[in-house]
């Protein structure tokens, strides 16, 4: 058993290193718990949860403020509906949550879909494309999390 002493340095550096991650960027609760099982392999888990828990409690750590900052981020690089909702549910965050920050029929999709398509097709002639490259397209598209009547209604808008 460690003497106390040594329990409160270990919960000082926890604390110390968790701040310093979400001063870089905003954490999910379950990404800030996995970051500090790496980074403190020797700690126990239920230190680590207390850590993270009571930085939610003190509003340093919150789900919401980490949807709200991943969804716009991943929405500027281009991605679509159900690939950021994926990737949110991968990093263990609530679907209520999620379901507060996305909605699935929002028309800016269409708007971020048409861009993605103007960036990946550059100076190329919109109106020639043959069917092969329009599948491709497609294909890109639906990876990127973009639904097929999105994508349709993008291809309109070019």
């Amino acid at each position: 058993m460690r003497p106390k002493s040594e329990a409160k340095e270990g919960s000082y550096a926890l604390r110390r290193a968790a701040m310093d991650f979400l001063a870089r960027r905003e954490h999910s609760f379950c990404e800030l718990q996995l970051k500090l099982c790496i980074k403190f392999p020797h700690q126990q888990r239920t230190t680590i949860t207390e850590i993270v828990t009571t930085l939610r409690s003190e509003n340093l750590q919150s789900d919401t403020r980490f949807v709200e900052s991943y969804c716009r981020y991943r929405k500027g690089k281009g991605f679509g509906y159900k690939h950021i909702k994926s990737n949110l549910s991968l990093k263990r965050v609530a679907t209520d949550e999620i379901n507060k920050q996305l909605c699935p029929d929002d028309p800016d999709w269409v708007n971020i879909a048409a861009n993605v398509l103007r960036r990946k097709m550059k100076a190329e002639n919109t109106t020639g494309i043959e069917k092969p490259a329009i599948y491709k397209l497609t294909r890109f598209m639906e990876n990127r999390g973009f639904s097929v009547s999105q994508i349709k209604d993008a291809f309109k808008l070019l």
